[in-house]
């Protein structure tokens, strides 16, 4: 490519990202990233949690923007991108962490309950997952900026959409998570945390 792809708020959001994973992937030692982008904060986590091998990966038709990334910003810890479509086939791996990030409000809905519903097959019997992106909760979204942009997301594709917290629980209740963290982050942005085989709820 001749030209990196650029995701302007991954600059923006990098940083507050980087310092809750910081604290939540102290024990990790191998994370799957799903629909990692352009990459871009692969090769900005990767460096910073050099104790564990960071696994991107994308649909076929972007991955070529990771690979872009990862050769421009190369790491040890941070191994060619993996072809993953959330509908499809996925990896033949466990990791001890799933991590994604603006990925939920633009899957189709039936896409989000693929992705919840395969979790198990990549995903360790003490595994926890971290999602990153906006959410609403009881109904409200956390900042009018966010109805504006549901509003745009369902404009462009229907099933698209700013998910329910609730909704959200429940999914990932079925495959034995339950939620332990809500982190609010800059720009009306929640990182949230499902852990396997723990009780409390935050």
């Amino acid at each position: 490519m001749d030209k990196l792809p650029d995701a302007p708020s991954t600059a923006r959001n990098r940083d507050p990202i980087c310092e809750h994973l910081q604290r939540l992937l102290a024990d990790s030692r191998h994370v799957l990233e799903v629909g990692s982008g352009t990459g871009q904060h692969a090769v900005y986590f990767a460096p910073r949690l050099s104790h564990l091998t960071w696994q991107t990966s994308e649909r076929r038709q972007n991955l070529q923007e990771v690979q872009a990334w990862l050769a421009h910003s190369p790491a040890d810890n941070l191994p060619a991108p993996l072809e993953l479509d959330v509908t499809g086939a996925w990896p033949s791996l466990q990791v001890d962490t799933v991590f994604t990030a603006n990925t939920l409000h633009i899957m189709p809905t039936s896409a989000v309950e693929t992705f919840f519903r395969r979790l198990p097959e990549v995903l360790q019997p003490d595994g926890q997952l971290i999602v990153y992106g906006p959410v609403k909760i009881e109904g409200q979204y956390i900042g009018p900026g966010n109805a504006d942009f549901d509003v745009w997301l369902k404009q462009q594709e229907p099933h698209r959409g700013i998910r329910d917290l609730e909704w959200l629980d429940q999914l990932a209740g079925e495959q034995g998570l339950t939620r332990v963290e809500n982190n609010y982050l800059p720009a009306n942005n929640q990182l949230l945390v499902w852990q396997k085989h723990t009780e409390n709820t935050y």
